[in-house]
C-alpha cells in the first residue's frame, strides 16, 4: 500500500469523525438527546482507557512478560464489578456538588482549597506527559510500518509527524472540547467520536486476532499448542510484580483525569453504571481475547520485529494490506481518543484552578469579566498540554516499549488515590494531611521513577544513580532505604504510594479541619444520605443586583437571568431578583462551580459576600449533635426565615403603598392641573373671540390657541378610557401574523418625532428579528414606540445608544431594549409600571404617567409580559411575546378577533 494512499484515508477518517461529531452537537443543541444519553454510549465512552498502549502495547507487553500484560485489563475489571460501590459514590458526588474534575473534587472536599486544586492540576499535568508521548509515538511507529512496507524506508523526519499530529489533535479538541464555558455541560460530539472509534479498535484488534487464529494458525486447537508450546525470556509470572501493577491498573481507572472524565462528569444518569459494570469488562475481554495468540504468532514468524507492532506487522506480512489498515485505524482511534480527552479534563483543571484564580486576584479592585479569559486559558492549555506530551518524546527519544511509559504514568497518577478514597470515605481527612500526602508521593515518584526514565541515562546524573546524593547510597532512586534487587517500576509503587498514605494520615491525624472542611466531609462521606440542598452561605452583605451582576460575566446574560427569575418564582416573587437566602446563594455557588471550578466560585461569592461562609448550624452540624436538636434547630431557623421574609414583604408592601398613595395625590393634583389648564385657556380665548370687532389674525391665532389645547386635553382623557379598557380586558384586538422586524422599524419611524436631548442611535441585529408572531401589529407597536420615546427622551448617554436585542425562548420570543444611560434607581425600578408613576428628574418631559401602565396591560392583553431587567447598565426592559397561536389568543375577555391563517 503505497504511503500517500495512507496518509489520504486517514484524512478521510479524521473528517468522519469531525462530521460525527458535528452531527452529534447539532442533535444536542436540537434537544435530541436519547441515544446520546444511552447506556451503550456511556459503556463505550470508557474505552477512553484503552489507548495505543492496550492496542499495540499490549501485545508487545505480551511477547515481553507472558501473562503480566493482563494485569492492565485486570485491574479496572475488579473495580468495576468488585468496587463499582466506590464509582457510584463518585458519580453521586460529581453530580450533587456539579465538580469538573477530579481537581475539583478534591479541592471542594477539603474546603474548596485551591491549593490543593493546583497540587492536583500540576501532578495530572506532569504524568501525561509521558502518556500523551505514548500516543503519538505509536501513531508515529504504525507510520513508519507502512512507510517501509511501501518500500520508501524510514520515515524522513518522525518529529515533523509527531508535531503535525499534535497540531491536528489540538484543533479537534478545541473545536469541539471549548465550545461552552460550562465544563459540567456534556461534551456529546467528542463522546459520539470517541463511542465511534471505540467500536472501530474493537472490531480491528477483533479481525486482526480471527485472522492469526484462523488464518495463520489453521484453528483454536492448532493456536493453542503453539501457545503452550511457546516459551520466552522474561514470561515467569512474578506473584509480588503482578499484583502490584493490577493494584496500580485499578488505581489509574479512578484516579486518571480522562477516565474521571467520562466516568463521572460526563455521566447523565447513575443507572448507566449498572451497564457499565458488566459491559465496561466485557469490552475488555474483547481487547485482550486474542493478545497472547498475536503475540505468540509474531515471536513465531517475525522474532527480531518490535513487538509492540505485531498488529500491524503480521497482516502486512501476510499481503492482507486492508487488515492492516484497520489495524492501524484502530490503533490511530485508541491514540487519538485518549489524547482529545486527557487535553479536555487537564485545560479545565488549569483554567479553572490556577488561570482563573490568579486572574482573578490581579484584578480584585473590579468586577471581573470571566467568561473570555475561562475559554482562552482552556484553549490555550490544550495546546500546551499537548506540547508537554510532544516535549516529553522528543526528550526520551521515544523508547521502543510502550507499556513501559504507560505503566511509568500509572504509577504517577496513582498518588491521588489515598487522598481521593480517603476524602469521600474519612470525615477525619484534612487538607493539611492531604497536602502533605499528594506532595511527599510526588516527589518519590518524580525521584525513583519519571526522571530516571526520560531520555537515554535519564535526567538524574549517573553518579547519583550508583552512588545515591551526597554518596548516601540509601538514598539511591531505585534502592531508596538500601531496599535492592527490587523491580524498578514496583519499587517507586510500593515507597511513593506507602509514604503518600502514611503522610496523609498522620498529617491528617495532628491537624484539625477547619469549618467548611467539617462540612464539606460530612457533605462527601454522608453523600447518600443528605440531599444536594445545603446552607452554607450566610447571608453578608451580598445584594441581589452584584450577584447578578457577577453571574451574568460568568454564566452569560440569558443563563444568569433565566436562573435567577426561577429562584425568584421559587421564593414567590416577580421579576429578576430573589432575596440573597443562605438557601439561594449555595445554589448560585454550585451554579457558577459548574463553571469557573468549585474553589473559584466560593472564592468570588465570599468576596462577595463579605467573607462569611459558614453558619453556626453547618458547625453544628459538622460537629455531630443529635439529630434531634439539629432537626429542631433547622425548623427554627426556616421559622425565623420565613418570618423574616414575611416581614421584609409586609415593609416592602407598605412602602410600596404609601410611595403609589403619593404618586397618586400628586397625579390628581397634576390632572387637576392639565385638566384646568386647558380648559381656562378655552374658557378665556372663547370669551375674547365673542368680543366685537377682532382683527381676523388675532381670531384665527386664539381659535389655534383652543384648538391644540381641546387636543391636548382629548389625548389625556384617551390614555385614562385607554387604560380602563386594557384593564378589564375589553380591548377589541386583531390578532395577525407580522414580521417583528416591520414593526420595530415602524415604532422607530414613529418616535423620530421626539427630539433627543442629544445624539441618538440604534444596535440592531435585522437578520434575528426576521421572525413572524402572531400580535395585534397597533398595539405591539404602541408599546414599542413608548419604549423608543422614553430611551430617546431620557438617556443621559452622549452619544445615547438603544440597544435592541431578539432571541427565542421555546415557544416565546424576548425583544430587550437597553440603553446606556445610567438607568432607573434601584428604589424606583419597582413603581415604574404603576399608574401615576413620574420618577425623579422626570418632571422636565410632559406627560401623565401613564404610558408604561398602558404599556404593560396592552402586553397582559396580547398572552405576553414587559419586566424592567435590572444589572445591564441603563435601562433595559424585556418585552416577552408568544409565539404560538393559542397563546396569543388568551385574553381575559376573549375580546379578539384571528385574521390570517
Amino acid at each position: 500500500m503505497a504511503f500517500d494512499v495512507l496518509i489520504a484515508v486517514c484524512l478521510t477518517y479524521v473528517i468522519l469523525l469531525f462530521a460525527v461529531a458535528f452531527v452529534a452537537e447539532r442533535r444536542a443543541r436540537a434537544g435530541r438527546l436519547r441515544f446520546l444519553r444511552s447506556p451503550l454510549v456511556y459503556t463505550l465512552s470508557l474505552s477512553i482507557y484503552c489507548t495505543a498502549w492496550t492496542f499495540y502495547g499490549a501485545v508487545g507487553y505480551a511477547a515481553r512478560s507472558g501473562l503480566e500484560f493482563a494485569t492492565i485489563y485486570l485491574g479496572p475489571t475488579l473495580v468495576f464489578v468488585g468496587w463499582w460501590w466506590i464509582l457510584r459514590k463518585l458519580v453521586r458526588i460529581g453530580r450533587t456538588h456539579r465538580v469538573t474534575s477530579i481537581a475539583d473534587l478534591i479541592s471542594s472536599r477539603y474546603g474548596k482549597s485551591n491549593g490543593l486544586g493546583i497540587i492536583v492540576t500540576v501532578i495530572s499535568v506532569v504524568v501525561a506527559a509521558p502518556y500523551i508521548s505514548l500516543q503519538l509515538q505509536s501513531v508515529t511507529l504504525s507510520f513508519g510500518v507502512f512507510a517501509g512496507h511501501a518500500g520508501e524506508g524510514a520515515l524522513p523526519d518522525p518529529g515533523r509527524m509527531v508535531l503535525w499530529l499534535a497540531c491536528g489533535l489540538a484543533l479537534f479538541t478545541v473545536l469541539f472540547g471549548t465550545r461552552n464555558l460550562d465544563a459540567n455541560e456534556r461534551h456529546h460530539g467528542v463522546v459520539m467520536a470517541i463511542a465511534v472509534e471505540a467500536v472501530v479498535k474493537l472490531a480491528a484488534l477483533l479481525a486482526v486476532g480471527v485472522f492469526v487464529v484462523w488464518g495463520l494458525a489453521g484453528g483454536p486447537v492448532e493456536m493453542f499448542a503453539q501457545i503452550t508450546a511457546a516459551e520466552a525470556p522474561g514470561w515467569a509470572l512474578q506473584p509480588g510484580r503482578f499484583a502490584g501493577l493490577t493494584f496500580v491498573s485499578a488505581a489509574a481507572v479512578l484516579t486518571l483525569p480522562r477516565m474521571f472524565q467520562v466516568l463521572v462528569v460526563e455521566n447523565v444518569d447513575e443507572r448507566h453504571l449498572a451497564t457499565a459494570s458488566w459491559a465496561f469488562p466485557a469490552y475488555l475481554m474483547g481487547m485482550c481475547l486474542f493478545v497472547v495468540p498475536i503475540a505468540v504468532m509474531g515471536l513465531a514468524r517475525m522474532p527480531e520485529a518490535n513487538p509492540d507492532l505485531f498488529v500491524l506487522t503480521l497482516p502486512l506480512a501476510q499481503g492482507h494490506d486492508k487488515l492492516a489498515l484497520l489495524a492501524f485505524l484502530g490503533g490511530f482511534s485508541s491514540a487519538t481518543s485518549m489524547v482529545i480527552v486527557a487535553a479536555i479534563a487537564l485545560a479545565t483543571m488549569v483554567s479553572n484552578h490556577i488561570v482563573t484564580p490568579l486572574w482573578l486576584a490581579l484584578r480584585r479592585s473590579e468586577a471581573p469579566d470571566v467568561r473570555g479569559v475561562v475559554l482562552i486559558s482552556r484553549r490555550l492549555s490544550i495546546a500546551g498540554v499537548l506540547a508537554l506530551g510532544y516535549g516529553y518524546n522528543r526528550l526520551s527519544g521515544g523508547g521502543d516499549a510502550l507499556a513501559a511509559i504507560g505503566l511509568i504514568a500509572f504509577v504517577g497518577v496513582a498518588q491521588v488515590l489515598p487522598t481521593l478514597l480517603g476524602g469521600i470515605f474519612w470525615r477525619g481527612a484534612t487538607r493539611i494531611g492531604a497536602t502533605a500526602g499528594l506532595l511527599t508521593g510526588f516527589a518519590i515518584w518524580l525521584y525513583t521513577l519519571f526522571l530516571p526514565s526520560v531520555g537515554g541515562h535519564g535526567l538524574l546524573p549517573e553518579t547519583l544513580m550508583t552512588a545515591g546524593p551526597f554518596g548516601l547510597s540509601w538514598l539511591r532512586p531505585q534502592a531508596l532505604f538500601g531496599l535492592e534487587g527490587m523491580d524498578a517500576l514496583v519499587h517507586a509503587m510500593v515507597w511513593s504510594l506507602l509514604l503518600n498514605t502514611l503522610a496523609f494520615l498522620a498529617f491528617s491525624l495532628l491537624s484539625f479541619p477547619g469549618p467548611l472542611e467539617r462540612l464539606q466531609g460530612v457533605a462527601f462521606v454522608n453523600v447518600f444520605d443528605h440531599g444536594a440542598g445545603a446552607k452554607g452561605w450566610a447571608r453578608g452583605q451580598a445584594e441581589a443586583e452584584d450577584l447578578l451582576s457577577m453571574a451574568q460575566r460568568i454564566l452569560g446574560g440569558e443563563a444568569a437571568q433565566e436562573f435567577f427569575q426561577s429562584q425568584s418564582a421559587a421564593q414567590g416573587k416577580a421579576g429578576f431578583l430573589p432575596d440573597p437566602t443562605p438557601v439561594f446563594l449555595a445554589r448560585l455557588e454550585r451554579e457558577l462551580a459548574g463553571s469557573v471550578g468549585a474553589a473559584t466560585a466560593h472564592a468570588m461569592m465570599a468576596q462577595l459576600t463579605g467573607g462569611t461562609s459558614v453558619s453556626m448550624q453547618d458547625l453544628i452540624a459538622v460537629a455531630g449533635e443529635a439529630a434531634e436538636i439539629k432537626e429542631h434547630s433547622s425548623q427554627l431557623q426556616a421559622k425565623s426565615e420565613e418570618l423574616a421574609r414575611t416581614a421584609r414583604a409586609l415593609g416592602e408592601a407598605n412602602d410600596k403603598l404609601t410611595e403609589i398613595a403619593l404618586q397618586k395625590d400628586a397625579f390628581l393634583g397634576q390632572v387637576s392641573h392639565e385638566l384646568r389648564t386647558p380648559m381656562t385657556s378655552i374658557r378665556a380665548f372663547s370669551e375674547i373671540l365673542m368680543e366685537p370687532g377682532l382683527p381676523e389674525d388675532v381670531r384665527a391665532q386664539y381659535a389655534g390657541i383652543i384648538h391644540e389645547e381641546a387636543r391636548r386635553l382629548t389625548r389625556l382623557l384617551d390614555e385614562l378610557v385607554d387604560l380602563s379598557v386594557l384593564e378589564n380586558r375589553r380591548a377589541q384586538l386583531t390578532i395577525t401574523p407580522v414580521n417583528l422586524h416591520d414593526l420595530i422599524r415602524r415604532a422607530i419611524q414613529s418616535s423620530s418625532s421626539t427630539r433627543p436631548e442629544r445624539d441618538f442611535r440604534y444596535d440592531r441585529d435585522p437578520a434575528r428579528e426576521q421572525v413572524m408572531v402572531l400580535t395585534d401589529a397597533d398595539r405591539l407597536v404602541q408599546v414599542f414606540i413608548n419604549l423608543i420615546s422614553n430611551a430617546r427622551k431620557y438617556c443621559d448617554a452622549d452619544p445615547g445608544v438603544l440597544r435592541i436585542e431578539t432571541r427565542r425562548r421555546g415557544g416565546r420570543l424576548q425583544v430587550d431594549f437597553i440603553d446606556n444611560g445610567t438607568g432607573i434607581a434601584r428604589r424606583d425600578q419597582r413603581l415604574v409600571f404603576e399608574k401615576f408613576s413620574r420618577l425623579e428628574g422626570a418632571e422636565r418631559v410632559p406627560g401623565a404617567g401613564l404610558g408604561l401602565a398602558i404599556c404593560r396591560e396592552i402586553m397582559g392583553n396580547l398572552g405576553g409580559s414587559i419586566d424592567y431587567l435590572p444589572g445591564q447598565g441603563g435601562a433595559a426592559f424585556r418585552v416577552v411575546l408568544p409565539l404560538r397561536r393559542r397563546d396569543a389568543a388568551k385574553t381575559a375577555s376573549g375580546a379578539v378577533r384571528l385574521n390570517g391563517s
